[in-house]
């Protein structure tokens, strides 16, 4: 993020706070996030600490029992690449990195590898589909929620707390996301809108301010779409919130909080807007369930007027189903 667009004043001068939440570097990513990392991080690496990462993702027990000279050696970079791969995957230097592989390896070593693989081919039976989406899916969740920055969470669920309204930004797949939480936060008497027209979202957010929420949903953190309102929102003053599966993208230029998911591995039977909403969907239930949490004695009986005023609906198609 640029110091230039995340400038703020103080409060009280009727400007803004400092983004990230002011809180502390966030503790070492534990060794089973570091997969997801590698994933997560790699697009944005240059080519010789793509080539680090890779290695730590691929050998863990291997490289752990290598020196920084020895890894640097093994992967044809230099000492300083390596700490500076293990500094950019959340380690402060590469001897917490090795003690991150040691146990992943630990990890490996005591589980079951799985029997299948995510490719999918065009000849596959259908079984066979279903069993490699179904772990496909899995890792992502289990990526996502290695990977999660639990404080930017907590501080993103604490500003949907307070909004006085929220506006969620998406296009394509990422509006279905965006409906899906807005329509939560509807349910438990929440002010949420999800634009799907792009100019609509822009004029939207020229209506925010302080006190106000923008949540701006992403795979790539680079879709234009997206991007405007959220930075129409930021410069109103609203507290802005990025999902995005590339942590340094330009989305992120424009967010006080930043909430990476997992950045699963396209095909051509599976490309990036499919394989990102599982992750997207993750991440939204977590905003919700932590926004319901801290709302429940208003959350509780709006959801249960909300079940109340569909019930009859419910009846009825049951009705029609017996005849």
């Amino acid at each position: 993020m640029t110091d230039e667009v995340k400038e703020t004043f103080v409060n009280a001068s009727g400007g803004r706070r400092a983004t990230g939440g002011g809180s502390a570097p966030p503790a070492p990513p534990a060794p089973a996030a570091l997969a997801a990392k590698v994933r997560t991080l790699a697009p944005s690496m240059t080519r010789s600490m793509q080539r680090v990462a890779e290695a730590v993702a691929g050998d863990p027990a291997g490289c752990a029992a290598l020196t920084v000279t020895g890894l640097a050696e093994l992967t044809g970079t230099s000492e300083a690449t390596v700490v500076r791969t293990a500094r950019l995957l959340g380690y402060p230097g590469y001897r917490d990195l090795r003690l991150a592989l040691a146990g992943l390896a630990a990890q490996q070593q005591s589980g079951r590898a799985p029997a299948i693989t995510t490719d999918i081919a065009v000849d596959d039976p259908i079984a066979d589909v279903v069993a490699k989406l179904a772990y496909d899916e899995q890792q992502t969740l289990a990526d996502t929620a290695a990977g999660l920055d639990t404080v930017q969470l907590g501080a993103a669920v604490a500003a949907l707390t307070a909004a006085r309204r929220t506006d969620v930004y998406g296009i394509g797949a990422s509006n279905l996301v965006a409906q899906d939480l807005t329509q939560k936060m509807l349910r438990i008497g929440l002010i949420a809108h999800a634009p799907g027209d792009p100019h609509l979202a822009v004029t939207n957010a020229v209506q925010l301010r302080a006190g106000d929420v923008a949540v701006a949903i992403t795979h790539s953190g680079s879709t234009g779409d997206v991007i405007e309102p959220l930075r129409v929102a930021f410069e109103r003053g609203a507290t802005t919130i990025a999902i995005t599966g590339r942590p340094d993208s330009p989305v992120t230029q424009y967010a006080d909080h930043v909430l990476t998911t997992s950045t699963a591995r396209e095909s051509e039977l599976r490309p990036a807007a499919m394989s990102s909403r599982t992750s997207q969907l993750l991440v939204v239930d977590c905003l919700f369930v932590g926004v319901a949490q801290r709302t429940y004695e208003a959350a509780a009986p709006a959801l249960a007027a909300s079940y109340e005023a569909l019930a009859h609906r419910h009846g009825a198609l049951r009705a029609d189903r017996g005849r």
